[in-house]
């Protein structure tokens, strides 16, 4: 049976530098300057994958190809994402190709709810989303960003009641931050960090940045 690892087990395994944890797994982006180079790097992702009988999810673009690592059937990271993130990495840097860990991130909408069983079946269905657990809504595409329902305890007239979530490279979250906050923004809590800090807006429209860590 294949057992699960932790964010942290995850990053102290060798060869897996240009990855980081994210929500969703363990993501990394390659700078392929083209779409031919990108086609090249994905056929080899396909063939290694094919090999391991553990497949990723892979986004192309022009410039760019985006891989994201997962163990479905234990809902998070496991050995085998190591070793895919590994062989991934190896036949990227054979091709020349370097990685852009920086710019890793997950985007996740929160809608918070004092019922939340009356509200998600609007959102599934307004968006075509599917359940995904007890707490979450999915694009069943894997385009769009997942919805989580946060569970208020009484009414918050005074706030917004949707905020996004952000999920950045642990090594990346106080730099975002600090842009963030020269951006016009403001701290609004700390008292979750590192896993998360929640900001605002000018006007109170709040943004979570989260990582992985203090979770495990």
């Amino acid at each position: 049976m294949t057992e699960r690892i932790t964010s942290q087990q995850f990053h102290e395994s060798s060869g897996v530098d240009d990855w980081r944890s994210v929500f969703g797994g363990a993501a990394a982006q390659f700078r392929t300057k083209s779409f031919a180079t990108g086609v090249k790097l994905v056929n080899v992702i396909g063939e290694i994958a094919d090999a391991a009988n553990h497949h990723p999810d892979v986004d192309l673009r022009y410039g760019s190809v985006t891989v994201r690592v997962m163990t479905h059937d234990v809902d998070g990271l496991s050995s085998k994402d190591v070793d895919l993130a590994q062989n991934i990495s190896a036949a990227a840097a054979a091709l020349g190709i370097s990685a852009q860990p920086a710019v890793v991130q997950t985007v996740q909408l929160t809608i918070d709810a004092l019922d939340i069983e009356k509200v998600k079946p609007f959102w599934r269905a307004v968006l075509n989303y599917r359940e995904s657990g007890d707490e979450d809504l999915v694009d069943p595409a894997g385009r769009g960003p997942s919805i989580w329902f946060q569970q208020m305890d009484a009414p918050r007239p005074q706030r917004n009641r949707i905020h996004v979530d952000v999920s950045v490279p642990h090594d990346q979250a106080e730099a975002r931050i600090a842009v963030a906050l020269e951006a016009g923004g403001h701290l609004v809590s700390d008292k979750f960090a590192p896993a998360w800090w929640t900001l605002a807006d000018a006007e109170g429209n709040e943004a979570d940045v989260a990582t992985w860590m203090g979770r495990d």
